[in-house]
């Protein structure tokens, strides 16, 4: 099979589990009424503050985001194990580095489409409930953060699509991955004081591109560029675990 019909076939097979479009959906919604709910708090007294940040304030709801994202990562790859079509879809395609970079083709332009949505509305949204505290479209660093939103959740749901590729669990891999950017960024980040070591996990330092100004050691793309290498490294794992395993 040639790839742009393995691409097709994967592209329906996310169509057809409800699931997977639920996921979507909740990725746009949780982090968009989130983000809203945020900036519409901002008074002028917060905005006042020394650190306030207007571009950040209009991305608060993408921690609440990113764990839809996660669930749509894990589920899109973990469905065929938990039914068994794996196998069929191993027969149908037995060049499984076609079969997976295809799933994962698709999987990660979903998110990124949906990601992109989801910045502008965010951002948009975020600067009209702010006000003129927030600086408007012309923001600084407005655009670049809109779009670092779509890449970060591209690459935290590629990232959930290839640890569920080596454990073949949605559960275990929301399970692992949840609370790992929830938390242990948090802990890790306490305990140095907010810098050092924390700053390359990748929630921490993908989220630098929603700062208008970047903290720490990372900048906006080099952080994206840490995030892609965990990313990266999750891929290529669930790559190794699919050519090993029978199935």
């Amino acid at each position: 099979m040639t790839f742009s019909a393995v691409l097709h076939a994967e592209w329906i097979k996310i169509r057809s589990v409800r699931a997977l479009e639920g996921a979507l959906l909740a990725v746009f919604f949780a982090t968009v009424a989130f983000s809203l709910l945020g900036s519409a708090t901002i008074g002028h007294e917060d905005a006042g503050k020394p650190g306030f940040d207007p571009v950040h304030t209009s991305f608060f709801g993408l921690n609440f985001g990113q764990i839809a994202a996660i669930c749509f990562g894990a589920t899109a790859v973990t469905s065929e194990y938990g039914t068994g079509a794996i196998r069929t879809s191993l027969t149908a395609v037995p060049r499984r580095g076609l079969f997976y970079a295809a799933k994962l083709s698709v999987i990660g332009a979903l998110a990124c489409a949906v990601g992109l949505m989801t910045g502008l509305a965010c951002f948009l949204g975020g600067q009209a409930l702010i006000g003129a505290p927030g600086g408007g479209i012309g923001a600084p660093g407005g655009l670049r953060a809109a779009v670092g939103c779509a890449l970060y959740l591209t690459l935290i749901t590629l990232f959930a699509a290839g640890l569920a590729a080596v454990l073949r669990s949605g559960p275990a891999v929301m399970g692992t991955l949840i609370p790992f950017l929830l938390l242990v960024s948090f802990v890790i980040g306490d305990v140095n004081h907010g810098a050092g070591l924390a700053d390359f996990l990748p929630d921490r330092a993908g989220q630098q591109v929603l700062l208008q100004h970047s903290t720490g050691s990372l900048g906006p793309w080099s952080g994206l560029a840490v995030t892609a290498g965990w990313a990266a490294v999750a891929v290529g794992a669930g790559w190794a675990a699919l050519h090993r395993r029978d199935v």
